[in-house]
């Protein structure tokens, strides 16, 4: 689909903890000219709290309060907001406190709502606290829980982008005693079905995707380990039987090098730091994490609060600004394949 004749992508920008960074790194991604390009931004938070931190970091964008996402314009020099609550204080910066939770959530939901009536096209989060939100009363253990409870989606996978490179997680919280143990042919296989599935539901043809090795050399045909030989390999060859396009299994210090040269469209980490270090070096700040599954694009930065700089104005919103650009980068491949 040729990108000039559709609409422009409107991504939902949810507030975050108001007592971190988001509004903060929200306002200093949206002063880039680049993301009124083809893309309508639509805050959704708390009018005040923005007020207050476009006075702070002397911003010269204005705000505009609007009353839902299709009332958005999208011209540069003003921030549109759905306000989604409307206190008459903001919580204090820096610090846990339930009312931040209580208007993240909010915020979130709103955004939420939004999107299943068609009113954006994608969600971009910025940081939320969970002890804020738990505190506030809400069981959500995280941002990704709470958007796949809300959206009744039962299976969401977390990517990251980084530049062109994609990678996708086996195992996340877990030890790396017990990532280890988690391995089996089933789950390896299905983590490749995955990959794949929403490769190609992103728009790419025939993507092939990449398994990292557990162990040095991959193994070095069971000299140094033997997780190659009795799971990865036949999981992989399974996979190949059933006509899916996979490679593998690569040794983890040279598949990421290869991915993001373009030998492969993305990259199965089998454990947390695997695919963490890889991305978080390339660009520590610009990582963004997509959750796929849902039925929006959903971005965010991969980082929290930041606490401990709220209110500085020395927010680094480089994150931000590239969590934007992947939430119209995926979804226009995504509207492109429809």
């Amino acid at each position: 689909m040729d990108q000039l004749t559709m609409h422009p992508i409107r991504v939902g920008i949810t507030m975050g903890d108001p007592a971190g960074i988001g509004p903060e790194i929200i306002i200093k991604a949206l002063t880039d000219h680049s993301h009124y390009d083809g893309m309508i931004p639509v805050i959704y938070g708390d009018p005040l709290v923005f007020n207050e931190t476009l006075a702070r970091i002397k911003s010269p964008l204005q705000l505009r309060v609007i009353e839902d996402a299709l009332s958005a314009k999208g011209h540069y020099g003003t921030l549109e907001i759905v306000p989604t609550s409307n206190v008459e204080s903001t919580p204090k910066l820096g610090e846990v406190h339930p009312k931040a939770g209580d208007m993240a959530v909010k915020a979130i939901t709103a955004a939420i709502q939004s999107a299943l009536h068609g009113e954006i096209d994608a969600i971009n989060t910025a940081p939320i606290n969970k002890e804020a939100v738990r505190k506030a009363g809400y069981h959500y253990p995280g941002h990704t829980e709470m958007l796949a409870e809300l959206f009744s989606a039962h299976h969401v996978v977390t990517m990251f982008v980084v530049g062109n490179l994609r990678v996708f997680f086996l195992t996340r919280h877990h030890p790396l005693k017990d990532a280890i143990r988690l391995l089996t042919i089933d789950q390896v296989y299905d983590g490749i079905q995955q990959g794949i599935k929403y490769l190609v539901e992103l728009g790419f043809e025939q993507p092939v995707l990449a398994v990292a090795a557990l162990n040095p050399h991959a193994g070095e045909n069971g000299l140094i380990g033997t997780e190659e030989q009795e799971i990865l390999i036949p999981a992989i060859k399974k996979a190949q039987q059933d006509g899916l396009s996979v490679e593998g299994p690569i040794p983890a210090d040279a598949v990421f090098y290869q991915a993001r040269m373009g030998r492969y469209h993305g990259v199965l980490s089998l454990y947390h730091d695997q695919g963490h270090i890889a991305t978080k070096t390339l660009d520590f700040n610009g990582t963004v994490s997509v959750t796929l599954g849902l039925p929006v694009i959903r971005t965010s930065v991969d980082h929290g609060t930041a606490f401990d700089i709220a209110g500085q104005g020395i927010a680094d919103a480089h994150g931000q600004s590239e969590a934007l650009r992947v939430a119209k980068e995926l979804t226009l491949l995504k509207q492109s394949r429809n």
